[in-house]
């Protein structure tokens, strides 16, 4: 008996001594922890790139030589010299041709007192009174200089470009030629009506017109030569002979 207690007394303390066998199972993962939110997660959070401008490739400043985007903005346009005038000067008005300047003079109006310049045209006894702050605006300017009337004479004897549109769409392109006032238009006029000048088949309001145009560049011409519109019109009629 003794024996036998002896080696149950082993037994248990064997197993006390044993550490017991970890079992085969894997454990089950860590929860992940929440994200940071509040302010917390805001001062966290990297900061957002500054959006770029359009247009402007990455890297470049805009406007700079990276610009891909329009074209530069072209630089404000320097107001014109205004264009004095005297009494005595040949001026033109782009609906009423050729004029002589009697002076200045102030005049009232609504309250304000204007300084004008007093133009007349003697064929139809008209005179009249351009402000000289609006002169340039109003198409009002000074007789041609030789180069322009030269482009114009050179282009009497070019060829005629008559458009294959209705008479009533090209009258009214050539009448805006005639009142623009430039001599090198109203040439372009002359020259594209001179071939139906006289012919029977030639409209009254196309000779109107052709007139019209050959009166204007006649009474220009005449006061760049100092001479009469009879002999500017022998003149003009000379170059379209050569054309």
């Amino acid at each position: 008996m003794a024996g036998g207690r002896a080696t149950e007394a082993g037994r248990a303390t064997t197993a006390q001594l044993v550490p017991p066998t970890p079992s085969t199972a894997p454990a089950p993962p860590a929860a992940p922890k929440p994200a940071p939110t509040g302010l917390a997660e805001a001062q966290a959070a990297p900061p957002l790139p500054a959006p770029m401008p359009r247009g402007s490739p990455m890297g470049s400043s805009p406007g700079g030589p990276g610009r891909t985007g329009g074209p530069l903005s072209p630089p404000p346009r320097q107001p014109a010299k205004p264009v004095e005038f005297k009494t005595g000067d040949h001026v033109v008005y782009p609906t009423h041709g050729v004029g002589t300047v009697q002076g200045i003079e102030s005049m009232s109006a609504a309250g304000h007192t204007l300084q004008v310049i007093v133009v007349t045209f003697d064929e139809n006894r008209m005179t009249l009174r351009v402000p000289v702050n609006k002169a340039a605006s109003s198409g009002l300017r000074k007789l041609a200089t030789d180069g322009a009337m030269k482009e114009a004479l050179d282009t009497l004897r070019g060829k005629a470009r008559i458009k294959r549109t209705m008479w009533s769409r090209r009258a009214q392109e050539y009448e805006a030629k005639i009142n623009s006032g430039d001599p090198v238009a109203i040439a372009e006029v002359v020259r594209d009506l001179h071939r139906n000048a006289g012919q029977p088949d030639q409209s009254f309001s196309e000779r109107q017109i052709y007139e019209q145009a050959m009166d204007r560049l006649a009474a220009e011409l005449a006061a760049i030569d100092r001479t009469d519109k009879m002999q500017a019109t022998d003149k003009l009629l000379l170059h379209l002979k050569q054309g």
